[in-house]
């Protein structure tokens, strides 16, 4: 095949998503048909789609990976595997892949001059339209490896960005993806150099003026501040609904796990939500937040996060602060794991790690290994993880236990408090009971005697019964602003 075809079709490829009809959208064209880059959605047929996966035209894609000296050629596979699946998310097809053992990337062309040519000539003879390296690319790498491959070359950020771009479906959710998908692309109009200028090298074109380079890095720029501005809005407004939410006496959780492990199917056993359920990655990116009633009576509000996947994109996180904001404040998470998945543990290590990015990684964890009905997986890895239950969304067992777990969990999680219930306020002692978990009760000239845990507020709502009632209070308030200490922090 020739290059021309390649150049061809890169000319036709459309601005990135969410910003279309705007001059931002026009600033971005340009420095991406310029620069011969890739986006949304692979291919000419991509652009703007509603993300769902049913195009005229397939891209062919060549995956490349990378095995270090201290790294397993076996983990390099299985990461490779989740980018081909990614890839076919995305609307493209994968047709070839190629790894090399190397010390370390090159700064140039992260797999040598000499490895590049060698993926060229893979790349032809699959007629392939686009590499994709499972590794991040800077914009120099990116740069370099077009010019040695004669076509697009792409990484495993621009890959997960184009399937959250499909998937976004609230305003905010679309604003995150955007702003990630723009600080991705700001780097990468620099290197776009003299292209995307304006200006010609004759007599009457010298003296003082701005390239088009600039006024599209402007714009962009002017664009990324606006989005970073309506996000820190949203923030302020989901910070002051927590601290309404921690004066309350209803408990929080959040579902978080690997992408495709089940959460969604999850919340819609546990309260018949009717979220979108696909078998895919990634097809949740918006949180979905119902009300779930425990068998002791108690509330819990559940949201469903987005999934998590290894060598998440850094401008991703970033960008879905707000939403993580969820995780962060929850008194709970519900870390669900695929438990038919090939590498249940590699895939809870990876959803730690963003957990600790993002600094929610010391509220309590419950581990659910889910898909029980697909085999023995799921219980297997129960019974080696204490504390943990194996359940199936799909068809309920489990369902139950889970149930009686969460609930046991979040009241291991209140506030130890003391207090002494006069007998003639028998509302309140039916209150406590009903509200928290009694420890120990005794009988007293004074009342009722009773060691409880509760949710802070519950506590703030039987001050005139507590026992040090001060110190009670102080550590009920610091219980209940340690998330907002986290957010702060």
């Amino acid at each position: 095949m020739s290059n021309s075809r390649h150049r061809g079709r890169g000319a036709r490829r459309s601005a990135i998503r969410g910003i279309h009809g705007s001059d931002d959208a026009r600033a971005a064209e340009g420095g991406r048909r310029a620069a011969g880059a890739h986006r949304g959605a692979f291919g000419e047929f991509g652009g703007d789609s509603s993300g769902l996966i049913d195009r005229a035209f397939r891209e062919r894609i060549v995956l490349v990976g990378m095995v270090r000296p201290d790294g397993d050629a076996a983990a390099t596979d299985a990461s490779l595997d989740e980018l081909s699946l990614l890839v076919d998310t995305a609307g493209a097809d994968a047709v070839e892949r190629v790894c090399q053992r190397r010390a370390a990337p090159d700064s140039a062309t992260f797999v040598g001059a000499g490895k590049a040519r060698e993926i060229r000539a893979v790349a032809e003879e699959v007629d392939c339209d686009t590499v994709v390296f499972d590794d991040e690319l800077s914009p120099a790498q990116q740069f370099n490896l077009e010019r040695i491959l004669g076509r697009t070359a792409l990484d495993r950020t621009a890959v997960i960005l184009d399937i959250f771009a499909q998937n976004a479906r609230t305003p905010e959710g679309k604003a995150q993806v955007e702003l990630a998908q723009l600080r991705y692309l700001l780097p990468r109009l620099r290197g776009a150099g003299s292209r995307l200028s304006q200006q010609a090298g004759g007599i009457g074109t010298r003296g003082p003026g701005e390239t088009q380079l600039e006024v599209d890095r402007r714009r962009l720029e002017r664009r990324i501040h606006k989005l970073e501005g309506d996000l820190r809005r949203i923030a302020g407004h989901r910070r002051t609904q927590s601290k309404a939410r921690s004066r309350t006496r209803n408990r929080s959780a959040a579902i978080v796990g690997y992408t495709n492990a089940g959460k969604s199917s999850l919340l819609n056993r546990l309260t018949a939500a009717g979220a979108a359920v696909e078998d895919r990655l990634f097809a949740t990116v918006d949180p979905t937040t119902r009300r779930l009633e425990l068998p002791g009576g108690e509330t819990v509000y559940l949201t469903d996060t987005v999934g998590f996947v290894r060598k998440l994109p850094h401008h991703l996180v970033e960008a879905f602060k707000t939403t993580l904001d969820v995780v962060r404040d929850a008194d709970l998470l519900v870390h669900v794991v695929d438990g038919a998945g090939p590498d249940p543990d590699g895939a809870m290590a990876a959803v730690r790690r963003v957990l600790t990015a993002i600094e929610a990684d010391c509220i309590a964890e419950l581990v659910v290994f889910n898909k029980r009905d697909l085999g023995p997986g799921a219980e297997r890895l129960a019974q080696r993880v204490e504390g943990s239950v194996a359940v199936s969304a799909q068809t309920g067992e489990g369902i139950a236990e889970l149930l009686g777990v969460i609930g046991d969990r979040l009241r291991q999680t209140a506030r130890e408090v003391e207090l002494v219930v006069p007998w003639d306020r028998g509302d309140v002692l039916a209150g406590v009971h009903r509200e928290g978990q009694v420890i120990e009760s005794e009988v007293t000239e004074e009342g009722m005697r009773i060691r409880a845990r509760l949710d802070p507020g519950s506590v703030g709502a039987l001050r005139p019964y507590l026992v040090n009632a001060t110190r009670a209070l102080d550590d009920s308030g610091a219980h209940a602003g340690s998330h907002d200490q986290r957010r702060s922090q």
